[in-house]
This record gives structure tokens, C-alpha cells and sequence, in this order.
């Protein structure tokens, strides 16, 4: 799919729209379309899947430890530091009430070995305003619908 400029219609926002499709595959694995890439998703045994891919909530980590380290990457490029050694740790826990949720993430930086003292805070600065993490800071509307 291609991305597009939204018109305003009812309460949907206007700007880009960016698309992503959705697809059963078998069991519980899915199969996820997004500009001309395709990943899956699967539950583990113990919860009846195949374990052939990470959950949806692995992914949700996933998703905002490589937005952290890509925007600390960016930083590091910008700044002439090399970016070989860079990574991105993620834990998250799952609630244990109702409703299903993740109540905890936590991400570990490992910066580059040659990083400089001096840029060590300008690092978290930069990777803590990712637009993942900015959209958990302030969620968006989200409207789950039925197709006619």
C-alpha cells in the first residue's frame, strides 16, 4: 500500500496515512503487509500458537527499541561517531489484572565502546524523543471498526 494525504471526514485526522494490512495465515499466525514488506506473527506453544514468530506485544517492544535505537544511530551519524556496537535491550511486563496490558517496559542503550563522555547525555536525550516513545507519551485515538 501506498501512503496518502487524508481528508478530514468525520473524526479521522487529516495528514499521511500510512497503511498496513492484516492477514490470517493458519492457526494463530498472521501475516502483516506494509510497503512491500511482510513479517508474521504467532503465539507461543504454551498460549496454543506454533511459536514461528514473536507476538504482537513482542513486537509493540520491538517496535519502540529499534525506533530508540534508530534515533540513536541518527545521533551518533550526525555527531561523525560510529555506530558499530550500537544496540538496544528491551524487557517489558505483562500486567497481571485485567485488562491484558504491558505495564513496564524498560530499554538498556548500549552505546558504541568509542562513545565520548561528553555525548553520553546528548544520546539518551535524542533516543528518549523517538516517535515511538512519543506516542506512548501522549497516545493516539485509536478506532477499532468492522468492515461493511
Amino acid at each position: 500500500m501506498t501512503d496518502a494525504t487524508a481528508e478530514t471526514t468525520g473524526t479521522w485526522p487529516a495528514g499521511d496515512i500510512h497503511r498496513l494490512d492484516v492477514s490470517h495465515s493458519a492457526d494463530d499466525v498472521y501475516v502483516v503487509d506494509v510497503r512491500g514488506h511482510r513479517l508474521r506473527v504467532d503465539q507461543p506453544t504454551e498460549a496454543g500458537g506454533t511459536d514461528i514468530a514473536p507476538t504482537p506485544t513482542e513486537l509493540f517492544a520491538a517496535s519502540l527499541a529499534t525506533c530508540v535505537a534508530f534515533y540513536a544511530g541518527r545521533y551518533l551519524q550526525r555527531h561523525n561517531l560510529p555506530r558499530e556496537g550500537l544496540g538496544v535491550s528491551a524487557e517489558f511486563v505483562m500486567a497481571t489484572d485485567r485488562p491484558a496490558r504491558v505495564t513496564a517496559v524498560r530499554l538498556v542503550i548500549v552505546p558504541p565502546p568509542q562513545l565520548p563522555e561528553g555525548r553520553r547525555a546528548g544520546l539518551i536525550a535524542v533516543a528518549s524523543h523517538c516517535t515511538v516513545h512519543n506516542t506512548l507519551q501522549q497516545p493516539p485515538d485509536v478506532a477499532i471498526e468492522l468492515a461493511p
